[in-house]
């Protein structure tokens, strides 16, 4: 099984892409001579650019109809093909590609009649990490992983562009904060964000860098705030992201980002199994982890953890992110 050819296929979210970097990692470091695809979509693409353990990235918008991806993908001769996001168009698209040993999560129906071999999710009730869930996929090959941190590789003049944005800062505290969730988990209010951004702008040893693609209105244009990532893509945001002592975030891709890059995040958390830091949380880095208090969801929970603000007693407001930011600096 040395010259294995594997395509792994994660054409979802920021965040889902991050935490699936360590699969090429880790199937290089058992498969030396193995050959590694990824199969994303366009504006993730740049997570997996330069990255050491892939030989080619498929872009899923190159090919509009199905029978242009199978025929892309057959023509890879892929031995076996790891699918972590239920999808009945690229299951049909794995089989009619002639790839005899397909992977893919959960029990769906068009994976029965197709032959493709499952990872069961169980639902989640065992408490771990979405990485380990990735994961699961390339112990069915008998890989045991030497590490689960995502990673994501930036070149040397990357680095380099990098280090002269961050000579601009004059050497205070980058704390990024990232207010946007894409209504992808719980988050506190702009307005409690715009407190966090204003009580930093009294400390001189700090500049406020605001990461948000688009800004929300209530914390756009505040006079001594950076936004760098406006009008930008991805690999810029990347670029950007290395700049950053810490981040304020909460459970999101740019939370994921800074992890992969081993900037030390702040991050806000629902205990909800299914959006829960043992599940979601950052991998990698050093990270400070925020909750509700304990009684707060079984009196204040909306019902949908998208719609929680954690407001009112006992939930997360911008004293309790300054609180921890601070702690977290003194370590």
């Amino acid at each position: 099984m040395t010259n294995l050819r594997i395509l792994i296929i994660r054409i979802d979210r920021i965040g889902d892409v991050v935490l699936s970097t360590p699969l090429p990692r880790e199937i290089k470091r058992a498969f030396p001579e193995a050959s590694v695809s990824v199969l994303v979509k366009e504006y993730t693409s740049d997570i997996y650019l330069n990255n050491p353990f892939i030989d080619s990235i498929l872009i899923y918008e190159d090919y509009p109809t199905a029978l242009s991806l199978v025929k892309k993908i057959r023509k890879g001769k892929y031995d076996f093909s790891f699918m972590l996001l239920p999808d009945e168009k690229i299951n049909w698209t794995l089989f009619f590609s002639g790839i005899k040993n397909r992977f893919g999560v959960g029990h769906k129906f068009y994976q029965f009649i197709t032959n493709s071999k499952s990872v069961f999710r169980r639902k989640y009730l065992d408490y771990r990490h979405e990485s380990e869930y990735c994961m699961d996929m390339l112990r069915k090959l008998n890989v045991n992983p030497d590490s689960l941190d995502p990673e994501i590789y930036l070149t040397k003049d990357e680095k380099d562009i990098s280090r002269e944005i961050k000579e601009r800062y004059q050497n205070k505290i980058a704390v990024g904060i990232n207010t946007t969730s894409g209504n992808s988990a719980p988050n506190i209010d702009v307005s409690e964000y715009r407190k966090v951004i204003n009580k930093l702008l009294t400390d001189e040893k700090i500049i406020v860098i605001v990461t948000d693609l688009v800004p929300p209105e209530k914390i756009a244009n505040i006079e001594g705030v950076l936004y760098p990532n406006i009008e930008h893509p991805l690999r810029q945001s990347i670029i950007n992201f290395y700049t950053l002592d810490y981040l304020i975030s909460a459970s999101t891709g740019p939370m994921h980002i800074a992890a992969a890059l081993k900037i030390p995040t702040v991050a806000l958390f629902c205990p909800l199994p299914a959006t829960s830091p043992d599940l979601w949380g950052p991998r990698g880095n050093r990270a400070e982890i925020i909750l509700p208090e304990p009684n707060y969801c079984q009196t204040k929970c909306p019902g949908d953890p998208k719609k929680c603000n954690f407001s009112g007693t006992g939930g997360i407001d911008a004293d309790k992110v300054i609180y921890r930011l601070d702690k977290f600096i003194k370590k």
